[in-house]
C-alpha cells in the first residue's frame, strides 16, 4: 500500500511510504530527483534514457538503503525556483563578461578572501547557498563556517571597495533567492531581514 505525504501528517513533505510495520519504506521524492540529477551529471549527457535510468536507479537505491524519515527543511517553491534559476543564469553571464574583461583588458587586480555573514541557519540552506555562489564565475567559496553562518569567498578585485560591496550584495541576493526557492517559512523570514543588522540567533 502506498501512502502519500499529503494524506499523512507523519510523513515528511514530498514523500511516500510503502508497506506497513517493520517492512515500511519511506521514499523522499526530492532525494530521488537529486540522485537522478547526480546520475545525469556523472554521465555528462542529457537524454530521456538517462533520465529514466537515473530515476530507476535512485528509486532502487532508496529502497535498498532506506533512510529514517526526517524533515530536512526542504520545501519546493516553484516561483522561487524559477527566480533563482533566472538570477543564476544572468549572474553567470554578467560575471563571465566581467572576469573576461579583467583578464584581457584591465590590469590584474589584487585578490582576497571575503568573509560574508549569512542569515540562514539550517545546514541544508547554508550548503545550497554555498553551491549556488560557487557556480558563478569570479568568486569561489573557500570555506563555509557552520557555527557562525559565515561564508568565505575568494574575489578577484579586492582593491576596489565598490566591487567588494557588489560581491557582498550578490552573495546575500543568492542566499535570499535560494532560501525562497527551497527553504522553510522560518528561513524565509530570516533572509527577509537586512543582512547588515547582524545575524539573528
Amino acid at each position: 500500500m502506498i501512502t502519500w505525504s499529503s494524506r499523512s501528517p507523519e510523513l515528511p513533505p514530498y514523500s511516500m511510504a510503502f508497506g506497513h510495520g517493520r517492512h515500511r519504506r519511506v521514499l523522499d521524492l526530492p532525494l530521488i530527483i537529486w540522485l537522478a540529477v547526480v546520475w545525469l551529471l556523472l554521465w555528462g549527457t542529457f537524454s530521456w534514457a538517462n533520465v529514466v535510468n537515473g530515476l530507476v536507479v535512485a528509486f532502487l537505491l532508496c529502497l535498498a538503503f532506506p533512510l529514517p524519515p526526517a524533515d530536512l527543511g526542504l520545501r519546493l517553491h516553484p516561483w522561487g525556483i524559477l527566480r533563482l534559476a533566472a538570477y543564476l543564469l544572468w549572474d553567470m553571464y554578467v560575471s563571465g563578461l566581467r572576469v573576461t574583461k579583467q583578464i584581457f583588458v584591465d590590469y590584474p587586480h589584487r585578490a582576497a578572501v571575503l568573509a560574508i555573514p549569512l542569515r540562514c541557519r539550517s545546514e541544508l540552506m547554508l550548503t545550497a547557498t554555498a553551491v549556488a555562489v560557487s557556480n558563478v564565475p569570479g568568486g569561489s567559496v573557500i570555506e563555509l563556517r557552520r557555527a557562525t553562518a559565515t561564508i568565505f569567498v575568494h574575489v578577484l578585485d579586492a582593491d576596489d571597495p565598490e566591487a567588494l560591496e557588489t560581491a557582498r550584495r550578490s552573495v546575500w541576493r543568492t542566499e535570499e533567492l535560494t532560501v525562497r526557492a527551497f527553504g522553510s517559512r522560518e528561513e524565509i523570514a530570516r533572509v527577509s531581514a537586512d543582512p547588515r543588522q547582524g545575524n539573528p540567533s
